[in-house]
């Protein structure tokens, strides 16, 4: 067990007002605040949705207990001792190394069963909050510990009952231990409660691009804003039709900074996508690559992420790969409505339609260019239906943003609402 170097390290940086001259808090290991740590059930389970839910690895891959994630078993055995009670914690204890220590707290009855490769910890809630123990589990400092002395293998690492009840851990009274729940409790409920605010965002963003754009098959929309509900049908055109093929070599090798593609985000830095590297540090002749300019669409015609699609916008002074086609639109089509229409799923379907190769896949220029798109009349409703989702696409980043700054708050709050076990020797 640890032991203390000074006395700093028992007590918080950030402390209620009420607690402030309560002590210093208790070094202890794991298993003094638990009632019991146990393993689940090792009958096999099965995928389709019969007899007893019970959890696997999935279940809290994301920290909370997901339902769409678990397992099913048929049994005749009584399996009351591994019904999963409100106030349990589920520990990932067999994993790859960054997924140890996972953990996902009980927070109803979920009508689930403790399954194989969690270990379940039971507080003792006499003199302990189990809530708190779940956050404690979650610091950075003990979740380091625990990584520490997890027994590694290729790919997968695991950690054991015993070895993981003699993880030090700091603990101050019952009365202070509710009220660092409480709060963190408090702050998980806001961040929640943010997120299914982004989630309906996003619901209701997919919803408007349903609707917006015409179905297969149909050349008006099904909601289009009043003042062109009479500007009759959408027209139909080969994507060739309305962009040109644009291309332009980095003939006198500049040391750009080199992007890759991907349909999640379009552009991204070539660094960023493979790990730190690119291909200045691989070696690569850059003299082949293509120079990027505002306002320009590129595609990948193969092998990985064929079909993706990136939009440089106000992005220039950049280089691609060679093998990337480049094209910018004409005067017949708005450049953003362009891009957003490249996202919908009818456009997307025809591009997989149009993907040959099978392993070795590709989409010819030729094939790409003569997919149809659909086009408002005007370029008037094209600004329309841009300015609708960029507006919409405004309120999800800010979102999305307060989200993070909720969770880096929580994180400031969590690192100093515990002490720091780095002034005690493991």
């Amino acid at each position: 067990m640890s032991k203390k170097k000074n006395n700093k390290g028992l007590v918080p940086k950030l402390r209620f007002p009420e607690f402030r001259n309560s002590g210093e808090w208790k070094l202890v290991p794991l298993t003094n605040a638990l009632l019991s740590i146990t393993n689940g059930l090792s009958i096999e389970q099965i995928n389709n949705s019969a007899g007893y839910k019970v959890t696997r690895i999935e279940t809290i891959s994301n920290h909370f207990i997901n339902l769409d994630k678990v397992g099913f078993i048929i049994t005749n055995q009584n399996l009351s001792q591994y019904k999963l009670n409100i106030g349990d914690i589920l520990f990932s204890n067999i994993n790859s190394l960054e997924h140890i220590g996972k953990c996902a707290f009980v927070d109803k009855d979920y009508d689930l069963y403790h399954g194989m490769n969690l270990l379940r910890l039971v507080t003792n809630e006499k003199d302990n909050i189990a809530k708190y123990i779940y956050y404690l589990l979650k610091t950075s400092i003990v979740n380091r510990s625990i990584k520490s002395r997890s027994n590694k293998a290729v790919n997968q690492a695991s950690i054991n009952q015993t070895e993981l009840g003699r993880t030090s851990i700091l603990l101050p009274t019952k009365q202070e231990q509710q009220k660092i729940a409480d709060c963190l409790t408090s702050l998980d409920n806001l961040i929640t409660a943010e997120t299914q605010k982004l989630d309906a965002l996003k619901s209701h963003k997919k919803g408007l691009m349903q609707n917006l754009f015409p179905a297969d098959g149909e050349t008006v929309p099904k909601l289009r804003f009043p003042e062109f509900r009479d500007s009759g049908e959408w027209e139909i055109n080969k994507l060739g039709d309305v962009t040109k093929s644009v291309s332009k070599k980095n003939s006198e090798g500049l040391k750009l900074p080199i992007y890759s593609i991907n349909n999640v985000v379009g552009f991204m830095p070539q660094n960023e996508q493979f790990e730190g590297i690119d291909s200045n540090d691989r070696g690569y002749d850059i003299s082949l690559y293509k120079i990027i300019d505002k306002h320009t669409f590129a595609y990948n015609p193969a092998r990985i992420n064929v079909g993706s699609i990136g939009y440089s916008g106000e992005l220039h002074d950049i280089i691609i790969s060679s093998l990337y086609v480049c094209f910018k639109t004409k005067n017949e089509i708005n450049d953003k409505f362009l891009q957003i229409f490249l996202k919908t799923s009818i456009f997307m379907k025809s591009v997989n339609n149009k993907v040959e190769g099978g392993i070795r896949s590709y989409l010819f220029y030729e094939n790409f260019s003569n997919i149809q798109i659909l086009i408002p009349p005007t370029i008037k409703e094209q600004q329309k239906i841009v300015d609708c989702l960029t507006s919409l696409d405004d309120m999800i980043s800010s979102q999305s943003h307060r989200i993070e700054t909720l969770k880096a708050h929580k994180k400031g709050l969590m690192q100093q609402l515990f002490p720091s076990v780095d002034e005690v020797d493991e």
